[in-house]
């Protein structure tokens, strides 16, 4: 199923991550990928200690690439006493685990009491052609929303769902490093991207950011750097040693956003986290960060990296969502794969 119209047009949205998940979504790494190389055996226990925290509180589906793997799943949401019933698997193929940018975005529309959900299919590319190939990838929104039998919005342009964040009211933040990269969308100005947020998240400020941290292979995503905790609040990661490279950008796009506003034209709220050290392994610093959280029903799951600031980031959260735990968990090994909690998942909106 798809649609002439835009969710504008038609009255969807996308709702904030904080709104009320029917589930999440996950799609389970390949040993033989290429996003752990040589460290893939601490990535299945990562997950199911992950799906244990988001199983109290919601369903997870999962895409699955073959039975061989669906039973090497099992063994370790066992091994974590995760809830099977609160787990549904799926033979949706994918050569990669980053659900966040190639899985569905979902919008919603209430009416008459009645809530429609759809998904919006961009076009997914792994970040500019850089990890072929990706064609499976690509297809996971359209697996998703045949389970689902949910309609479907194709914009026709590439677009990851971590390089946005929404407040649920009409703003989005992004990152021009990303957006405006030419290897996603060589054709399309800022101005013509800004149209298209506003048609298919149904916003009405995009707010723009600069670069993103030093080791993240998206060219920049959002979800590393600034998120939105409610309405108009946002946390966003500093960098306050000048001698660090994320200094200067993390700098500048929290200049930015002292002078941004929102729908409303009313000024953020500003809450900053620490970053944690840098973590550099064969002589590649990773884009660890504290922006990356997920927040699922009862719950935020932030990733910590044996770092003093840890126990300083989870502090500064906990009082930004009354009624939800906070949570860290360890996520050293993930962000190898250059992502971490935020980029594996995707949340599906009750």
């Amino acid at each position: 199923m798809s649609s002439a119209h835009t969710p504008r047009e038609l009255g969807y949205r996308m709702p904030a991550e904080w709104e009320p998940h029917a589930a999440t979504w996950l799609t389970w790494p390949r040993p033989d990928g290429i996003s752990f190389p040589g460290r893939y055996e601490a990535i299945p226990d990562i997950y199911a200690r992950f799906i244990f925290h988001l199983t109290r509180h919601e369903e997870v589906h999962i895409n699955v690439w073959n039975d061989a793997l669906q039973e090497e799943i099992l063994k370790a949401l066992r091994r974590h006493h995760v809830p099977l019933s609160r787990v549904h698997l799926h033979p949706f193929q994918s050569y990669e685990p980053w659900c966040r940018d190639h899985g569905p975005l979902f919008v919603v529309r209430d009416r008459g009491g009645v809530r429609d959900r759809a998904i919006i299919d961009w076009g997914y590319n792994a970040w500019g052609g850089k990890y072929p190939p990706f064609d499976l990838d690509d297809q996971i929104p359209q697996h998703v929303a045949r389970f689902r039998g949910l309609p479907v919005f194709n914009p026709g342009i590439v677009m990851e769902g971590g390089s946005l964040d929404v407040n649920g009211c009409g703003t989005v933040l992004t990152t021009e490093s990303c957006l405006l990269n030419e290897n996603r969308n060589p054709e399309l100005n800022r101005a013509q991207i800004e149209a298209y947020l506003r048609d298919y998240l149904n916003v009405s400020k995009v707010l723009w950011l600069g670069d993103g941290i030093v080791g993240d292979d998206t060219d920049g995503h959002i979800d590393d750097l600034t998120r939105f905790v409610s309405a108009d609040t946002v946390v966003t990661v500093v960098e306050p040693d000048p001698a660090d490279e994320n200094h200067a950008p993390l700098s500048e796009n929290l200049r930015r956003l002292r002078s941004l506003t929102d729908q409303e034209n009313r000024p953020l709220k500003i809450v900053e986290l620490p970053m944690p050290r840098p973590i550099v392994v064969e002589d590649q610093r990773l884009p660890a960060s504290y922006a990356n959280f997920y927040i699922a029903n009862g719950i935020v799951v932030v990733p910590t990296y044996r770092d003093p600031n840890d126990a300083v980031a989870l502090e500064r959260l906990r009082p930004l969502f009354p009624g939800r735990e906070v949570v860290g968990l360890d996520s050293t090994d993930l962000v190898w794969g250059l992502g971490s909690f935020h980029c594996i998942s995707q949340q599906e909106p009750a």
